[in-house]
């Protein structure tokens, strides 16, 4: 009886891990394959905007998220859908301000070990993306200008504020307006006496 009882619970357990070696076998092509977190099947939320966070996906399409630094109308992270350019990302971030040095445009690309790239600086000239002169570094690729951005990539626009006749105009007519009614105030003084 103690035989029988072994080997009908010895069956069970082999029945058992069987079973469980099937489910973490099927299991593990999804744990293997999973998405990159920078790339994103569809949005839940269009158009979101929070912080510094926008979010121009596309639900039916794989998005990917970069980043623009700098000197742009709205600076942030995005989630764009995949296969978007350069001017694209400009477009979202509601394009250059006047401070930006539109001939010192940098995309980096950061490492990734899945197309086996290394980090990369590209310098663009505003100038060559809209009239299709392509840079010097640029030369060896298909589409030389308007580049594909890729998950991390970070486009930054340089620049440093500038100062324009109308801001010392400004500053220079509030002082007259000061020193204009202190002298006004003083010959009013005198002339009361």
């Amino acid at each position: 009886m103690f035989v029988q009882f072994y080997m009908q619970s010895n069956r069970y357990l082999r029945s058992f891990y069987f079973r469980f070696s099937i489910l973490i076998i099927l299991s593990l092509p999804s744990i293997l394959f999973s998405q990159n977190d920078r790339e994103k099947v569809g949005n839940n939320e269009i158009n979101s905007q929070q912080g510094g966070y926008y979010n121009y996906g596309d639900k039916n399409k794989v998005n990917i998220e970069v980043n623009i630094w700098g000197y742009v109308k709205f600076p942030g992270k995005y989630l764009i859908p995949k296969g978007s350019t350069v001017m694209d990302l400009i477009s979202y971030s509601g394009g250059p301000i006047t401070e930006s040095k539109l001939e010192d445009i940098r995309l980096f690309r950061p490492k990734n070990d899945s197309l086996k790239t290394k980090d990369k600086l590209i310098n663009i000239d505003y100038n060559d993306l809209l009239w299709d002169s392509p840079p010097e570094d640029l030369r060896n690729f298909k589409n030389k200008i308007n580049l594909p951005l890729m998950p991390g990539d970070i486009l930054i626009f340089t620049g440093e504020p500038r100062y324009f006749a109308r801001d010392n105009i400004n500053f220079i007519l509030s002082i007259s307006a000061v020193l204009i009614s202190i002298g006004i105030l003083i010959v009013s003084i005198a002339n009361s006496n």
